[in-house]
């Protein structure tokens, strides 16, 4: 099965299209692609998901180093939305891509009719704290080679104290020193790591749409104050938590496709 692919400037660019009815444009977290996204995801009736695999993630290509970041990845998410003749479109996404679907409600509110923002890895600030790791794991794969980059880090200071706070989040990040295209992965890493999704907090408090934001604990990538925060700062949002990835990933899936379930419901039911 060939999967269909968007060209931006040149730079082929997978993507999915799930189901039939009003648009949802999901996107994944740093490193992921779409089978992280359908995952989590309904097969919700009445709604088609689109999922782009952002560049040097999933199916994609990298493209020039340099053009790497959330602006780039939310403009080419904008375009799929375009190519799919989504005028209008509910936005959502894991980790870096709730911060993707911020910055579309952000820059195009006439676009995003509510939001989906599922274990948030930004706030409003470039180069958060909780994304070190992601750094210390492009510095290690662009000066070593993997197999040693990965013993490295695994006897460092944050392998160790993520192995017990935060498995989950230790496991992802071994992870990128298996993959294929070390100069991509470090150069992704990098640059997302040292970036945001330059949206404000007084303009987040601004985009009055429907907004469900969902947290959980034993996760110090997606700490679960910024779901708090953020949910605190968009005028018509709700928090839940669920279980943590880490403890049970079944659970945590079965009870994130539950709320979402019930979030597109809620829309359905206060549309006119």
């Amino acid at each position: 099965m060939v999967e269909p692919s968007l060209q931006r400037a040149g730079v082929p660019l997978r993507y999915a299209s799930v189901g039939q009815g009003s648009p949802v444009l999901f996107q994944h977290g740093l490193g992921g692609d779409m089978a992280q996204v359908a995952e989590v995801f309904p097969d919700a009736a009445g709604y088609r998901r689109l999922t782009l695999e952002c560049r040097a993630q999933g199916g994609s290509q990298a493209g020039p180093f340099n053009e790497l970041s959330i602006a780039t990845f939310a403009d080419d998410a904008l375009a799929l939305a375009d190519a799919q003749g989504a005028a209008r479109f509910i936005a959502g996404g894991i980790s870096m891509g709730a911060a993707i679907a911020l910055r579309l409600a952000a820059l195009h509110p006439q676009r995003v009719r509510a939001l989906i923002l599922l274990r948030p890895a930004w706030l409003f600030a470039r180069a958060p704290d909780n994304m070190r790791p992601f750094s210390e794991v492009a510095e290690l794969l662009s000066r070593l080679p993997p197999a040693a980059a990965k013993q490295r880090f695994s006897e460092g200071a944050t392998a160790a104290l993520l192995r017990d706070a935060a498995p989950d989040n230790l496991a992802a990040l071994l992870g990128f020193f298996e993959r294929a295209n070390p100069a991509s992965i470090a150069a992704l890493l990098s640059r997302i790591a040292a970036d945001g999704p330059g949206v404000s907090h007084e303009t987040a408090a601004t985009l009055h749409v429907p907004a469900l934001v969902i947290g959980n604990a034993m996760d110090a990538v997606h700490p679960l104050s910024y779901a708090a925060t953020l949910a605190a700062t968009l005028p018509r949002a709700t928090l839940l938590q669920v279980t943590p990835k880490a403890q049970d990933r079944a659970a945590h899936a079965a009870e994130v496709r539950a709320a979402i379930t019930e979030f597109l419901a809620s829309l359905e039911s206060a549309s006119p």
